[in-house]
């Protein structure tokens, strides 16, 4: 597919996903989700990426969804492009590999939510985050009432999308919505610091890591641990990634991954 919205770049294992609609702040439209579920579909088949980061072009992460495109549905388009957006950030939270979210600048509404979906996120201290839907007579659609509530806990969930506040990027380190934060020129260089880092470690305990992670966090302790235990197991034996990881520490050498 040709991407009109999404600039791809791929360096030693890391691919770097820049949206690009300056006009529109990066707003959310539906060719949006059509190029992201095609680009998620390239990705995963794709062995040689083992992180991928997602940022804005120009002066937004991104600004929302597109106003002027939903303006004009019926309810069932609206409930249709709701769920169309949940699904796509299903994807990418539950993508094999690491995705971080580098927040460059607006993250609002959709942005925000589209933050949310990544593994982690790290802001550019210019960087905005709110959800501004009540404002407009609507609510979040693309999950953000249900992430943001699990990320940051019920209360400072329940502010943040009734009062519609947008705040800072220190507010929001303070909160947990984002992990570090950086001066602006600095966000890409250290952004790539540590998916370069992840990229580093062992391909398959990365993506093991975020397979058990995720799937404990919607089960109980006993079953996730259970869980965990099943796939630690797979890491040993002749010829696999963890069996090469302890010789390679023991014998004082990098890996051969």
């Amino acid at each position: 597919m040709s991407y009109k919205i999404l600039k791809t770049e791929i360096n030693t294992g890391v691919a770097i996903v820049t949206i690009s609609r300056p006009e529109a702040m990066n707003a959310l439209n539906t060719a949006f989700f059509d190029e992201m579920n095609s680009l998620l579909n390239e990705f995963e088949s794709n062995n040689e990426i083992k992180v991928m980061v997602l940022t804005g072009d120009g002066k937004a992460f991104v600004a929302g969804a597109d106003i002027a495109e939903m303006v004009g549905k019926t309810s069932d388009e609206g409930q249709a492009f709701s769920k169309y957006g949940q699904e796509t950030f299903d994807r990418v939270e539950s993508m094999s590999f690491p995705v971080i979210a580098a927040i460059n600048g607006f993250a609002l509404g959709g942005g925000c939510e589209l933050a949310m979906s990544c593994d982690f996120r790290i802001a550019s201290s210019k960087a905005k985050f709110g959800q501004p839907e009540v404002n407009l007579g609507l609510i979040p659609g693309y999950a953000g009432t249900q992430r943001m509530a699990r990320l940051i806990g019920k209360a400072d969930a329940m502010y943040l999308l009734l009062t519609a506040d947008m705040i800072s990027a220190d507010e929001a380190l303070r909160l947990k919505l984002v992990q570090k934060v950086f001066a602006p020129e600095d966000l890409m260089v250290e952004v790539m610091k540590i998916a370069n880092n992840i990229a580093s470690k062992g391909p398959l305990a990365v993506r093991k890591v975020k397979e058990v992670t995720r799937k404990g966090l919607n089960t109980d302790f006993v079953e996730g641990s259970d869980l965990e235990a099943k796939h630690f197991g797979t890491l040993f034996g002749e010829g696999s990634e963890g069996k090469e990881g302890m010789t390679a520490f023991l014998e004082k050498r990098k890996p051969n991954w």
